[in-house]
């Protein structure tokens, strides 16, 4: 299990790399393209959106022609957009390639998810996708950093240049390494009549709808610290490009942490306890990080240490929402996967949007926004899971 993990995690890792890697250099881009913060902001909503939204093509045409196939098309128009993004002489051009990067890196957050639920269900396919993202979580601990360096070396421009590398790597990797999961017996002809019952099936179905949306608004907090943490660490804190990048890696440590714990607790006291508990947790450390930064108390030891504890609270709530959304949905998981992974996308991307009406370069708007995710998630964690606990015994 832990080979085809260690390769699914690789490929995943794509996305969040093409996130992560450019934080550092996101003030240098706006001072070298005579941009504002919100304006710079635009390029991670323009991908986040695109992104998304691009996931309802790859799942019902990964369920209809396998996984690897759509693995090939959007890793070749990731690379090719990044070249693009290397060479944009303005805002406007650099967000179109942006949005042109998300539209193909998209394809690796349906695929993993539905590879996952073609082998396991439960607290199974939950541990499977604990390991996944244990080998994800190399993008935010060193991606930051190797962007840093390589600012040094080749300006913010040579950060696309070496993602447009690694897709390459990645799809050598999808060719060699990564097993057909979908026999041509299980595979799902994709026409409009087929999709239509699909999505009314998914949309009904208030089990994923809730647990998507959960999980949804749980990112959708990453996405808004994601977009503001470098002007916040940078400008208000002062830190350089590589301070940055450790404090953000620190930041993510919670994540990546509770996430490995997630299958084995599931597997000792039940999935949605485990869901129950990560939102208490991650609303908890929201409510009282905002609080006293409110009070003036809001040094940079508080926020890391604030925002690291409640990103261990999300580390029990992402990898189980999306394993337990798909549960039930194993003859279109494809499908399920992509639309999970487009409402959670275009999520972070629209609180993105209102974090940046707010946004004046201090660390209060950023976490005024994070606390309300984290209100959304416990009010859809206490409509949606007592129902769902009742129903089935995980």
């Amino acid at each position: 299990m832990f080979r085809l993990a260690l390769v699914l995690g690789l490929l995943a890792a794509i996305g969040p790399f093409a996130i992560d890697m450019y934080l550092p250099a996101m003030p240098g881009i706006a001072d070298d393209l005579d941009a504002t913060a919100s304006g710079t902001q635009f390029t991670l909503t323009a991908f986040f959106l695109a992104f998304g939204i691009t996931q309802l093509f790859y799942g019902p045409w990964a369920d209809q022609a396998g996984r690897k196939r759509p693995l090939y098309l959007g890793l070749s128009v990731f690379a090719l957009a990044s070249l693009g993004c290397a060479l944009a002489p303005s805002l406007p051009v650099l967000v179109a390639c942006r949005m042109a990067q998300g539209m193909g890196g998209a394809v690796v957050m349906v695929i993993p998810r539905a590879v996952v639920r073609d082998l396991h269900t439960g607290p199974r396919a939950t541990r499977m996708m604990a390991a996944v993202m244990l080998v994800i979580s190399v993008s935010p601990m060193l991606a930051p950093l190797a962007g840093s360096l390589a600012m040094q070396v080749t300006g913010w421009r040579g950060i696309f240049a070496i993602l447009a590398g690694v897709a390459v790597l990645g799809l050598a990797l999808a060719a060699r390494a990564l097993p057909e999961t979908l026999p041509e017996a299980r595979r799902v002809p994709m026409n409009l009549a087929s999709l239509g019952r699909g999505l009314r099936r998914l949309l009904g179905d208030p089990g994923f709808m809730g647990l998507t949306f959960i999980g949804g608004f749980g990112m959708a907090s990453f996405f808004v610290f994601i977009a503001s943490a470098s002007f916040v660490y940078v400008e208000q804190f002062g830190l350089s490009p590589t301070g940055f990048s450790l404090a953000f890696a620190l930041n993510a440590v919670g994540f990546f942490s509770a996430s490995q714990i997630a299958g084995p607790l599931a597997e000792r006291i039940g999935i949605y306890r485990v869901i129950t508990l990560g939102v208490a947790v991650f609303l908890t450390c929201a409510s009282i990080t905002t609080a006293l930064v409110s009070m003036g108390q809001g040094s940079l030891p508080v926020i890391i240490a604030g925002l690291l504890l409640g990103n261990a609270g999300l580390g029990l709530v992402v990898p189980t929402t999306s394993v337990m959304a798909l549960d039930a949905h194993g003859a279109i998981a494809g499908l399920a996967a992509s639309l999970g992974g487009t409402l959670q996308m275009v999520t972070g991307g629209v609180m993105i949007i209102v974090s940046g009406l707010f946004f004046d370069g201090t660390a209060l708007p950023m976490l005024g926004v994070i606390l309300s995710c984290a209100a959304t998630c416990a009010v859809l964690a206490a409509l949606v899971l007592p129902r769902l606990a009742r129903r089935v015994a995980y």
